[in-house]
């Protein structure tokens, strides 16, 4: 279990909290809002209401204490930057920070952020993704080249083992999960058959991956 804050209460950071507690972490949750601290107090037990920009806020809440602290504050760039660079100065152990723009990132960095998310860019391009090849139900981007795609098996694997089908060779691109009827079997056997609603985790490049997709 890890200890976190999440400063900032819009869309982004109260779906964040949300999670991060439902992994059963500690989670306290800050912004400036009273209505908005008030409308949440039902599903956060720490919450704390509070402009962070003001360091003796920042203070009050002990930002040395947590693994990780979120500067989740939406529409409102010049509040993250002196809010990150604060909870730096303050002795914040690893501070995460978002942006809209790579120039909002590169300042965040300056100022002391250990990372820097792009949720609206990350959420839009995984739909575009998703929508432009063919039959993909997830994907995750682990580099430049290398990507995670959760995908249908060919129709003419269906009663065939792995081994029989030998996608790495023909593709590849190698399997690393199947999931049926929701259950995830990680890193089946080459002995597997494969049933015809199986979808299949697969990691290859995305050149790779596409590839496979148009074909069946």
């Amino acid at each position: 279990m890890k200890s976190f804050l999440v400063i900032g209460l819009g869309r982004f950071g109260r779906h964040l909290a949300k999670k991060l507690m439902e992994f059963g972490n500690d989670v306290m949750v800050v912004d400036k809002s009273e209505d908005v601290i008030e409308g949440m107090a039902s599903e956060f037990t720490d919450s704390y209401i509070g402009d962070c920009c003001n360091e003796g806020v920042l203070r009050a809440l002990g930002v040395q204490h947590y693994d990780v602290c979120f500067v989740t504050v939406d529409q409102d760039f010049q509040a993250s930057l002196e809010i990150t660079s604060m909870l730096k100065e303050l002795g914040a152990r690893h501070v995460v920070s978002n942006a809209n723009r790579d120039r909002q990132a590169a300042f965040l960095k300056k100022i002391g952020a250990d990372d820097v998310i792009y949720p609206e860019r990350e959420i839009a391009e995984k739909t575009a993704v998703k929508y432009n090849a063919n039959n993909v139900f997830d994907y995750i981007e682990l580099t430049e080249e290398y990507s995670l795609y959760e995908l249908p098996i060919h129709k003419a694997w269906e009663g065939k083992t792995i081994g029989n089908v030998d996608v790495r060779n023909q593709y590849r691109v190698n399997i690393i999960a199947i999931i049926q009827d929701e259950k995830l079997d990680p890193v089946p056997k080459s002995s597997y058959v494969f049933r015809e609603d199986d979808h299949i985790v697969v990691i290859g490049t995305d050149e790779d991956i596409k590839r496979f997709t148009e074909e069946d």
